[in-house]
């Protein structure tokens, strides 16, 4: 059923227009504006107080929209509130657990919620991909940490949405399950549900999401894909190894603020953002410096973030 005629406009899985909310004389989210396409890893990241959990609630209907829209596969949330509802799922930072269930009825009783029925097969996949069978009929409160975390995520897929949020889904967890967790939202991605991730560890966001959004101060001042984001910083450095030691760093390396590791062996200096390293040898070659070998570093998403969050951009939006 199509609910009284909708024909939603399935170009988006999330389309965020103009949206606001505050608090009292706290504005948490400033005129927010962006989409988030079928089928893809999407990272929204910040700092704490950014925005992004407010942004959150506001997505889900947890929170009230003071203005601005937000649609989830066409489905305006606050006119066609249960159809996204339907669509999505959400793993709060928060853990919150049903304290007087045990796992098994807690997953059993959730499709009911948003009107889904129970589908057997589904959530017995997904007790066996989490790990849950040995804690099925325990009560929440005597879950680990981590076994908690597990079963937020089995109640946020239980129902099938095609948009899955996570916030900070793997804080406070160890190496282990971060990596049993992310094998499973790939494999989940695959199957064409599209994943809106926040996380303050960026080298995640780094490796998973092919778009990233970055808000400061309830304000979005970035939208790019992850690689453009990474080269917005010209800070390519280039760590020579010498034949022969040296005592001081070379004139000319010196006035580009070249350092020199303490055994005289290493000399490390930023690359110019139109210069190449064969270029640069070039140079080592004209002034007979002796290079037995090189490396290179470039900016990762950390570096990105810091450059952006902590004011050093113009105060426009990157993209």
């Amino acid at each position: 059923m199509n609910g009284g005629g909708i024909v939603p406009v399935m170009s988006f899985a999330l389309n965020i227009e103009h949206l606001n909310k505050s608090f009292g004389s706290h504005a948490a989210v400033k005129d927010l504006s962006l989409s988030v396409e079928r089928g893809e890893i999407f990272g929204l990241l910040g700092p704490n107080g950014a925005g992004k959990s407010t942004t959150i609630n506001m997505i889900c209907g947890v929170s009230r929209i003071d203005s601005g829209t937000v649609s989830v596969f066409g489905h305006d949330s606050q006119k066609h509130c249960q159809h996204a509802r339907r669509l999505t799922g959400v793993m709060h930072q928060e853990v919150v657990t049903d304290a007087f269930f045990t796992i098994d009825k807690a997953l059993k009783m959730h499709p009911g919620f948003f009107g889904v029925k129970s589908d057997p097969d589904w959530r017995q996949l997904l007790i066996e991909r989490l790990d849950l069978s040995e804690h099925l009929h325990k009560p929440m409160n005597y879950l680990s940490g981590g076994m908690k975390r597990r079963f937020m995520l089995a109640k946020a897929l239980i129902h099938k949405p095609r948009l899955l949020i996570l916030d900070e889904p793997t804080a406070g967890v160890d190496i282990e399950l971060r990596h049993t967790i992310w094998s499973f939202i790939r494999e989940i991605n695959q199957h064409d549900t599209t994943i809106l991730l926040t996380t303050h560890y960026l080298e995640e966001a780094e490796q998973m999401c092919r778009r990233i959004a970055i808000m400061n101060s309830g304000q979005l001042i970035a939208l790019d894909t992850t690689q453009a984001l990474l080269n917005h910083l010209d800070t390519r450095q280039i760590t020579l190894i010498l034949d022969q030691p040296l005592n001081t760093v070379p004139h000319w390396l010196s006035v580009r603020s070249a350092t020199l590791s303490p055994d005289g062996r290493q000399i490390t200096v930023a690359l110019t953002a139109d210069e190449t390293v064969c270029a640069f040898l070039q140079q080592c070659h004209t002034h007979a410096l002796p290079v037995l070998d090189l490396e290179t570093t470039s900016p990762n998403l950390e570096e990105v973030f810091l450059h952006l969050t902590r004011g050093d951009n113009s105060g426009e939006v990157l993209s």
